[in-house]
């Protein structure tokens, strides 16, 4: 078979790549072309993205492509979710976007419960999980600031659809992104009209929905002249990056759940249809929107999150160590010393994360940690813990026995946490591939190219290229007593 090859564009919340994904004869090779920073803009008392400057780094990424005259077969573009951009009557981007951690939506979410719709109504429409910064929430934030840039937009398009415009002309609703905007009803496949209004918006403000494999559009003669690429087609992918992820799991059958552990964790499992019940919505449970109609059955996890946060504040001879070597400085630590819920909204976007750990520690009659190793076997435990948590719930919901759980992402090289997941779960944890994003990304490329069929051959050729980490569980009463621990500590707060 001829080799193809495929652009991937995976941006995170601190980082992204472009990545030339290549499949012939059945087997899936990468080569990361360029990497960049993803940095939040604060100014005026808010945080945006910069959506230009993640164009520019798609467009160098492009000309390195060009100037090895590959012929790309197709390009995609995942992001995170629920942020948006506003476009003008003109075809111009009005400011740049908001991001999701900006402060105006602290209180939205409760003031839109109490005044618009209720709680119970807008879950039992979406099987969205509440997050203050879901996108109707954000919307209702800047309608309520009258916010400029949402009263002139003619049309208001989700961070990948935005970058697929940028580079097409077109304007499209990707249903992965979509679905974590708490606007779209997974019954439907369509957002809700009802959300929409409430909000003061209708369903023309934004593009045609599609789904995970179709054609966008092909390059605008600019992007063309500026990359020296053709007309290469974008593909919308699952726009959402964990959508991407989970279509890289490699799994062998449906008996699993996934960790995508990255800035944030993502536990769940795919099902066939949205899970929306009583207990669902109490235990705040989200129902995304995956590939072949498939959903992403999952819980937001403030993942590495509060261990990047802290990085960043410790002095640079400390920043210099690999994160193998700083990691490992927490197994100098005692176990269990000091634990907290990383989903605490302590820990949300806090000026100091150090502060706000230690504090969570005072109040909470710990010890408070000090040391890098000691932030980091707090935060380590306490992930491994809160996994535990939510992966007893998923119990409840599977409708098969879970056998193992594959944790994919950059926490996946995460050798120490890996295996406390075992532990605190009791099951095995199969780890890779680290850029699961990207390959789900690129694999999705290949479906639309017609090269791949279903989810399950897709998955086989990723696995059949991986070559799996495994953590079998132990310490099994050490992690029981542990978890006592946890849950008496996260009680107090």
């Amino acid at each position: 078979m001829e080799k193809k090859y495929f652009f991937a564009v995976d941006l995170g919340a601190t980082s992204g790549r472009t990545i030339l994904g290549t499949l012939a004869d059945g087997r899936l090779e990468q080569e990361e072309l360029t990497r960049f920073p993803n940095n939040l803009i604060e100014t005026g008392g808010h945080f945006y993205w910069d959506i230009y400057a993640l164009y520019n780094e798609m467009i160098r990424g492009l000309q390195v492509a060009g100037k090895r005259n590959i012929k790309l077969t197709s390009i995609g573009i995942d992001t995170w979710g629920v942020d948006f951009v506003c476009i003008g009557d003109d075809g111009a981007i009005l400011r740049n976007p908001r991001a999701y951690r900006d402060p105006i939506t602290f209180d939205a979410m409760d003031d839109y419960l109490k005044h618009v719709i209720g709680r119970k109504e807008v879950y039992d429409v979406t099987g969205i999980q509440f997050m203050n910064f879901n996108s109707l929430f954000q919307l209702y934030a800047m309608r309520r600031e009258q916010n400029s840039a949402l009263q002139m937009a003619k049309k208001i398009l989700f961070v990948p659809d935005a970058l697929s415009w940028m580079l097409t002309g077109n304007e499209v609703c990707e249903y992965t992104i979509a679905s974590t905007s708490q606007m779209l009803d997974p019954r439907t496949g369509q957002l809700d009209e009802r959300l929409l209004q409430s909000v003061g918006l209708s369903r023309s403000k934004f593009g045609r929905m599609v789904q995970p494999g179709a054609v966008i559009g092909v390059l605008t003669d600019e992007v063309q002249r500026m990359t020296g690429l053709g007309a290469v087609p974008v593909i919308a992918v699952a726009g959402h990056d964990t959508g991407s992820a989970v279509a890289a799991v490699p799994a062998k059958d449906e008996r699993f759940a996934y960790l995508s552990s990255g800035t944030w964790s993502l536990m769940g499992i795919e099902t066939k249809e949205a899970v929306i019940n009583d207990r669902s919505y109490e235990l705040n449970f989200t129902n995304e929107g995956g590939i072949e109609g498939t959903t992403r059955f999952l819980k937001n996890i403030c993942g590495m999150w509060l261990y990047e946060r802290c990085r960043k504040e410790w002095p640079e001879e400390v920043r210099k160590l690999s994160h193998p070597e700083l990691q490992g400085q927490a197994m100098d630590v005692e176990p269990f010393r000091s634990l907290i819920n990383p989903d605490d909204a302590l820990f949300a976007n806090p000026s100091s994360m150090i502060d706000a750990i230690q504090q969570y520690c005072r109040q909470t009659m710990q010890p408070v940690p000090e040391t890098p190793g000691e932030l980091c076997r707090c935060i380590f435990d306490s992930l491994a813990l809160r996994y535990r948590q939510v992966f007893g719930w998923l119990k409840e919901f599977a409708p098969f026995q879970i056998d193992v759980l594959h944790v994919i992402g950059g926490g996946s090289l995460n050798k120490y946490l890996c295996q406390f997941t075992a532990n605190a779960l009791g099951v095995k944890v199969l780890a890779g591939p680290q850029e699961g994003t990207a390959i789900g990304n690129i694999m999705l490329q290949a479906k639309a190219a017609g090269i791949v069929g279903d989810i399950w051959e897709m998955r086989r050729i990723i696995a059949n290229g991986l070559q799996l980490v495994g953590y079998e569980p132990k310490e099994k009463a050490q992690w029981d007593m542990a978890y006592e621990k946890y849950l008496e500590v996260s009680g107090k707060r």
